[in-house]
This record gives structure tokens, sequence and C-alpha cells, in this order.
């Protein structure tokens, strides 16, 4: 498991607004209630990665339970759930310091990726968009710092006038838009890492650029019907390159394999993702 070393009160924080809270980049940024519920109801999401851990959400931590943890994992670590934690009585010397979350924040910068993804480009411009637009007609423009299918717009042709008001205000914001090939994706994969180490696969389906749920196939059964184990290999020389030197943590490289049998780096998660928790309970049963 990996917690076996944790001590049991170790906590795990089931935090998942934190791609919200990173696109926002604020300590004081309120999440929407919609979100809060969720980490409420759905606080033992983690348990099968950390069985031994106490496991809740920020919100329901009590000051009891936090002056006493001797270890504190989070789903994903950003400004807001390092202040409440720290508001709440958890000793400072478990959290991650303010310089740690703002790299863990500027590494999920979707520009970070780009060295993986070759026919996507960081787009600053309106000019810039359309003279993409004029080599291919369908695309997908991402918002760099967003998550759960937020901050996507598919483009068909030509920019449209909230596409054009978007981009401008995106890249001010978040100093660029990322532009992507559409795509017949016929697959969804990921890769699972931990520390720099290997975790495994994951399978998964999404609608709209919706995560939705994950497939419950083995290593093997994945290995043997998709062609990943060439793109895993260019990944993992370039995670050893420019990712691991900076940063330890849970990681997830999102796949998409195309109908035309290429495959594709479409983001990375600088967190924990539900792939993790499904590969953890295959290796379970």
């Amino acid at each position: 498991m990996l917690c076996s070393f944790f001590g049991s009160m170790t906590l795990c924080i089931f935090n998942p607004e934190h791609d919200l809270c990173l696109a926002k980049g604020r300590w004081n940024y309120v999440p929407p209630l919609s979100a809060v519920e969720y980490a409420r109801r759905d606080a033992n999401t983690m348990q099968v990665l950390y069985p031994d851990a106490f496991y809740c959400s920020v919100y329901d931590l009590t000051r009891e339970r936090a002056v006493q943890a001797t270890g504190v994992v989070a789903w994903g670590w950003d400004a807001v759930v390092r202040h409440e934690l720290q508001k709440r009585g958890v000793p400072v010397d478990l959290l991650p310091s303010d310089e740690v979350v703002a790299a863990i924040r500027e590494l999920q910068h979707r520009s970070t990726v780009l060295p993986l993804q070759p026919d996507c480009h960081a787009v600053r411009s309106v000019a810039e968009m359309e003279a993409l637009l004029k080599e291919r007609e369908h695309w997908v423009m991402k918002a760099p710092w967003s998550g759960a299918g937020r901050g996507l717009h598919w483009v068909h042709g030509s920019l449209t006038a909230i596409d054009r008001d978007w981009l401008v205000k995106t890249a001010e914001k978040q100093r660029c838009v990322i532009a992507e090939p559409r795509r017949d994706v016929a697959a969804d994969l990921a890769l699972e890492y931990m520390d720099g180490g290997f975790m495994g696969y994951s399978y998964f389906k999404t609608g709209g650029g919706v995560y939705k749920e994950n497939i419950l196939w083995t290593d093997g059964q994945i290995e043997s019907t998709f062609p990943v184990c060439d793109i895993r290999e260019r990944i993992e020389s370039w995670l050893a390159a420019n990712v691991w030197p900076r940063y330890r943590g849970p990681l997830g490289v999102d796949l998409m394999l195309c109908a035309d049998g290429s495959i594709h780096v479409a983001e990375i998660n600088f967190r924990h993702t539900m792939g993790m928790v499904a590969h953890a309970k295959i290796n379970q049963q």
C-alpha cells in the first residue's frame, strides 16, 4: 500500500476542488458549494490508496484532529488547502511551503507539457489563433489552468465573438491559451506515477472533456490492447529530465488514443487521480 509507512494520525484530505483553486491562484478563494459538498460526501475516495489514514474534507477537519496530525496527504496541493489546514491547526512543518505550492501550480500550467505535444501551441492573441485556423479547421482552446471540463472552447472554422473575448481575457490572466487539434478519440488512457515511480495504467471514459468513470482493466489488458509502451518510454525519459528533479508526489499523464491508431499526450496532472484509485482497487481484487 502507498501509505504503509504513515502513522494512524496521517490526515488524508480529499479536495476535488483543487483544479479550481489552482486556476484562481489565491489562498482566499472560496470554492463553489457544489465542490465543497462533493468533497464532504466522497471524503473516503482515497481510502483505497491510504487505508491507515484518517480521511476527510478540509472543511470537516476539527482542530482536535488537526493538531494531533503526524502527516498530511492531499488530493492535490494548492494555496487554499494549505491555508485551510494551517488555519485549523495542522503543524506547519507537515505542510508544503508556499514556495512548493507555487511551484506545483506553475508545473500544472498546460504549457509545461507542450514539449510532449508537438502539434499543440501556446496562443497569446486572436491573430495567432486565426493563423492556426488557416492550417486546420477544428481546434480546442484550453485555459492553462482549468479542470473538470471547464476552460475549454471548441472552435470550428472561425472564431466567434465569444471565442475572441474568452481568448483575450484568458491569455491576459493565464499568460496564454493552449490550442490543441480536435481529435477523433477512441479511448482515454493514463500513466500513473507516485514519487517518480510508475504505478500502472488506467483506462477511463470522458464526455465533452469531463471525466466520467474508470474501466477496471489490468495493466496487462491495457498493454495488450493499446500501443502504450513506446509513448510511455518517451514520456518517462522526459519526466526524468524535466519533472522528477523538481517534483515528488502523485502524477498522472492522460493520453488520447485516436481512431486512426495514433496516441497523444492530453495533459499532466500533478495530483492524485481517479485512475490511481481505480488501479489500487484492481490490485485489491
